[in-house]
């Protein structure tokens, strides 16, 4: 059975809790069709009997993002089956894993990016063939402020993994927007959402010297839970007006970035003003102050013909000359 030509088909990951519950209810209410994840089915049950004047728009389906690339393209393959396409691909699944960077080492991380990263691109991967044949789709991918905010002790695996996020998607909008496929980066900052502080923080492998900062960086996400600022419903309500092109986003051109959350665009633009400032202190050695004495340098010593020389001074950027002299081979 095809949708109608003016419902969309959402493929949601995570819908047990938090946004992606949230965005599988509210894609429904706009009357759209929702093709509902999460690792356990179990856990859908509330979201099953919430839908009932849906239930024929809505099809659940059980997804572990971590699973791997084939098991996840098989429950890929069942989900384009339901209703012949997927244009609305919501990658939500996702959690975070507190505690120091030296003291979970690259296995934290690991377990860490696996989830946040890897699923997330598997799950997309899988999907793209589909929007490709249709020649039009939507992918969201559920980044962080994290990503942006990145000084906070404890949240290193977590703020790294959503930082991939981030540049897998601006790189990823690029390369499939030849086949009319859209991709919306989300940012919320913090939203009173089910059991995103649910893993405990990392203490297997303590360090003294990190003692102090340990417990201090325990106590501060212990006093996040109940103090967020952000409404989760109205976030939502939000991203499906952006999909949709109507409420808030009607009107608007495609914003390609979604924040969301007061903290969100705080963390942001204090981010981009200590870049600018950095910037801004360094700006003579950024352009290349330099330039001059190191080809001159670099002529001597190597020998380099005064052709190669003078046509790397007309280039806006010279550092290809020193990255291919003897020395740097």
């Amino acid at each position: 059975m095809s949708p109608s030509d003016n419902t969309r088909v959402w493929l949601i990951t995570g819908t047990s809790t938090g946004f992606g519950r949230r965005a599988a209810s509210i894609a429904l209410s706009r009357g759209d069709r929702v093709i509902a994840t999460a690792r356990s089915l179990d856990k859908l049950d509330d979201l099953r009997s919430s839908a009932d004047d849906h239930a024929d728009r809505l099809h659940l389906l059980q997804l572990d993002v971590t699973s791997g690339s084939a098991a996840i393209k098989e429950v890929i393959d069942a989900a384009a089956a339901h209703w012949g396409r997927i244009d609305v691909l919501v990658n939500n699944a996702g959690y975070g894993i507190p505690g120091l960077l030296e003291e979970g080492g690259t296995e934290r991380l690991r377990l860490q990016f696996e989830t946040n990263v890897f699923g997330l691109m598997d799950v997309t991967f899988a999907t793209l063939p589909y929007m490709r044949a249709q020649k039009s789709g939507t992918v969201v991918n559920i980044g962080s402020r994290s990503a942006w905010r990145t000084d906070r002790p404890g949240l290193g695996p977590y703020s790294s993994s959503k930082a991939a996020v981030h540049a897998l998607s601006e790189t990823l909008a690029t390369e499939v927007a030849q086949f009319n496929i859209r991709v919306l980066l989300v940012a919320p900052g913090a939203f009173r959402t089910e059991g995103i502080y649910g893993q405990q923080y990392y203490t297997g492998n303590p360090i003294a010297d990190y003692e102090p900062l340990r417990s201090a960086s325990i106590k501060a996400l212990k006093s996040v839970p109940g103090s967020e600022k952000g409404d989760p419903d109205k976030a939502m309500e939000a991203l499906v007006d952006v999909v949709r092109g109507e409420g808030i986003a009607k009107g608007r051109e495609w914003p390609g970035h979604l924040v969301l959350g007061e903290d969100a665009e705080a963390d942001i633009r204090n981010k981009a003003e200590t870049v600018i400032e950095v910037l801004n202190a360094w700006s003579d050695v950024a352009k290349g102050s330099l330039m001059h004495s190191r080809l001159h340098f670099s002529n001597l010593k190597y020998g380099l013909s005064s052709s190669i020389l003078a046509e790397s001074i007309k280039s806006p950027n010279c550092d290809w000359l020193i990255a291919t002299s003897p020395r740097h081979q």
